[in-house]
């Protein structure tokens, strides 16, 4: 992570300029790419709108990958085209969006994704308040301001990003030296950062996103404004930060990204509670999210499911015991005290990202079951056994015994009961005999089986 982090802040390899009104144009020779490369329905779309006397590319990420040689996640097209002009091309059209109108164009499960060139926003936005909007802080509401191929090169956020390539001529076009910065794997930013900042503080998460996902640095006049403007963050809407976030931690590389967010003065914007942990007791609340999202990229990388609310879980859990502690030293038993705790925390952290409720019930029933698991007396252990939240909740017990929670051995514990006979099980029931039912902070750390792999990398698991 450190060689992360110092990649962060090289300087380019040469001063370049980034920004003309005329492109290099990129030959097949020089850059290498193929059409077959490219999804067959972008490459129709293209065409299809050449031929109706449009400007139509693939651009962004697409060109991007597959210059790096990597696969692309979908494929984008920009064009002249109005979205209204878009689709009546295309009968399975339909236009999306009010911030950006975009037009979703559907080829059985494959959505081509088709933007109008969009333009600058001019400072006065009098003369265009029908297509644009911006608040007093130059945050743009909405993007609707369209232009030429010229004026959309310029207003893309990063240079690796600016490149344009047309599937009939086989030419790239790139007008902010983005190849250079692809070949130097760096993510900079077009134009004045301050202002680029200003106008979309999600810049700054998605400059990390990409260092992170492409394994780049981040051009030192990019990074050098975040820490000081990361508070404007604060003014996104909760429900774009859920799914910027979720795009930042789901995408393979969360425990990098993770570091670099923190790093950045990021990760306080949107996670104040789980920040605060982080400098009340470093060590374990680092070492828990760590290790949460070390294992969310290795089922991400394997292909298995992973559910925001394990995520969430994970990243929040550092805040909640000293709280439900709190509330058991004024008179709550421990399981109320948990659920008050929880029911808090998740409201605050609802202030900043709009964690929808189909995610933090799970949440704080996965967190509700570190209360239940110690308390395995009679038929306790069976019906919790049978609680559809077990093995979320025994997941995240593990979770937090290797962030060196004492629990007393209670993750091996679970870990034998399950695979134990019913005979087992009850010799184990009998075994905890009068034994005081700890709490799961109580008594010495034991270290954990690793030898079961029924239940080994199953973690995080819907």
């Amino acid at each position: 992570m450190l060689k992360k982090l110092f990649q962060s802040f090289r300087p380019p390899a040469r001063q370049v300029h980034h920004q003309r009104s005329t492109p290099e144009v990129l030959n097949s020779g020089a850059h290498g790419l193929q059409r077959h490369q490219f999804s067959r329905h972008a490459v129709s779309i293209v065409e299809r709108l050449q031929q109706a006397g449009y400007q139509a590319y693939l651009v962004g990420g697409c060109v991007r990958d597959l210059l790096l040689n990597l696969p692309p996640k979908d494929f984008d097209v920009a064009t002249s085209a109005t979205p209204e002009q878009i689709r009546a091309e295309f009968r399975n059209a339909r236009i999306i969006g009010r911030r950006f109108r975009l037009v979703h164009i559907q080829f059985g499960r494959e959505i081509i994704e088709v933007a109008t060139f969009r333009a600058n926003h001019p400072e006065d936005d009098a003369t265009t308040s029908r297509h644009s909007s911006r608040n007093e802080s130059g945050l743009i509401l909405r993007d609707n301001v369209y232009g030429s191929l010229e004026e959309d090169a310029q207003r893309r956020d990063f240079t690796i990003n600016a490149l344009y390539y047309d599937p009939v001529s086989d030419r790239i076009l790139d007008y902010a030296n983005g190849v250079h910065d692809v070949r130097n794997r760096l993510v900079r930013l077009i134009g004045e950062p301050r202002q680029r900042y200003q106008e979309d503080p999600v810049r700054m998460l998605r400059a990390v996103r990409f260092a992170a996902k492409l394994d780049f640095g981040i051009e030192r006049h990019t990074v050098q404004p975040i820490r000081e403007m990361a508070t404007l963050l604060q003014g996104i809407p909760g429900a774009r930060l859920f799914e910027e976030v979720l795009k930042l931690f789901l995408s393979g590389q969360a425990a990098d990204t993770f570091e670099m967010l923190v790093d950045l003065n990021l990760f306080e914007q949107m996670f104040p509670a789980s920040a605060q942990a982080l400098e009340d007791t470093p060590s374990y609340t680092h070492t828990l999210i760590r290790n949460a999202l070390v294992n969310t990229d290795l089922r991400v990388q394997e292909g298995k499911p992973v559910t925001p609310a394990f995520l969430f879980a994970a990243l929040l859990w550092p805040a909640l015991p000293a709280r439900a502690l709190a509330l058991q030293g004024r008179g709550l038993p421990p399981i109320p005290a948990m659920q008050e705790a929880a029911h808090e925390l998740i409201a605050e952290q609802c202030q900043f990202i709009a964690i929808p409720k189909r995610f933090t019930l799970p949440i704080k029933e996965i967190w509700d079951m570190q209360e239940r698991l110690p308390r395995r007396n009679g038929k306790r252990a069976d019906v919790l056994l049978d609680n559809p939240r077990f093995r979320a909740g025994y997941d995240f017990l593990l979770l937090r015994e290797s962030a060196g929670e004492q629990t007393d051995g209670l993750g091996q514990w679970w870990t034998d009961y399950q695979d134990a006979t019913d005979s087992e099980r009850r010799a184990m029931i009998r075994d905890l005999g009068n034994r005081d039912e700890a709490s799961p902070s109580a008594g010495p750390a034991r270290k954990k089986r690793r030898n079961n792999s029924r239940r080994k990398g199953d973690s995080f698991a819907e």
